[in-house]
């Protein structure tokens, strides 16, 4: 999810391909309010990432070699400052995992649709969740290292951090969970659970599920368990005459249209 949340634009660059043996050459524009200055040469499978600063444009290589890559950034015309050159060497530099500052970051456009960050306190939302396990550079939007196993999630607008509940509406159960990233990027889905948040909702068999979500202010000693990668205490079942309702009102969702199915 990580690249695809970015923005991702095909573009022909034969100068480098030829040079480099490189499959495919990838365009990448980063927001400056939401994307960390610097992201590091890193490979992951088959993939190179370069440094990108600010709103300038990287590239990266898919099946590509990492020698001479100082040079393919010359071939681009993209110029970098030796000084974060040599900060890339050190490796990414994350974020401390913490609640402030929060981030609420620019508008940014990701396959034609336009989010718009914001703070959204009153956020009640029923929809569909999935989960994803790996992130590109294991890096979230906030600049934090992702931890699959811990119980955060990406969403489009919310402020990073922010605290919401997360109840499956088939089994009524319900967990908190730290959103620090952005996503999901498919239609329909409201958000994307790390693995960790899947599993401790009892959906990552499934891959999506029917959930309402909720924006809550949590006590400190949640929080702290969240931050240390600890599930949060455990939260009362929703009683059947509630779980009852929400499910009514997600059915009325899915035929006016207002939700998508999946």
């Amino acid at each position: 999810m990580g690249f695809q949340r970015i923005g991702w634009r095909i573009v022909k660059q034969d100068r480098i391909r030829k040079r480099f043996k490189i499959k495919n050459t990838v365009s990448v524009r980063v927001d400056a309010g939401s994307y960390p200055a610097a992201i590091c040469v890193e490979k992951r499978a088959f993939h190179w990432r370069m440094p990108v600063s600010g709103d300038s444009v990287g590239t990266m290589f898919e099946g590509g070699r990492r020698k001479g890559w100082r040079s393919a950034w010359r071939s681009t015309g993209v110029i970098l400052s030796g000084a974060l050159l040599s900060a890339c060497g050190s490796g990414v530099d994350y974020r401390p995992v913490a609640d402030t500052p929060v981030r609420i970051g620019k508008p940014y456009t990701i396959r034609g649709t336009t989010h718009v960050p914001r703070a959204q306190p009153h956020y009640d939302v029923l929809g569909y969740a999935s989960w994803y396990g790996n992130e590109s550079g294991d890096q979230t939007a906030n600049g934090e290292r992702f931890r699959p196993g811990w119980v955060t999630a990406a969403h489009t607008t919310l402020p990073l951090p922010t605290y919401v509940e997360v109840t499956a509406l088939d089994s009524g159960r319900m967990i908190l969970v730290r959103v620090n990233d952005r996503g999901p990027f498919a239609r329909g889905r409201i958000i994307d659970l790390s693995r960790g948040a899947a599993e401790e909702l009892g959906i990552r068999a499934a891959g999506h599920a029917a959930v309402r979500v909720r924006v809550v202010e949590p006590s400190e000693r949640d929080r702290k368990r969240l931050r240390e990668g600890k599930a949060a205490a455990e939260r009362p079942t929703v009683d059947r005459r509630t779980l009852g309702n929400l499910q009514a009102q997600f059915a009325r969702g899915l035929a006016d249209g207002l939700i998508e199915r999946q």
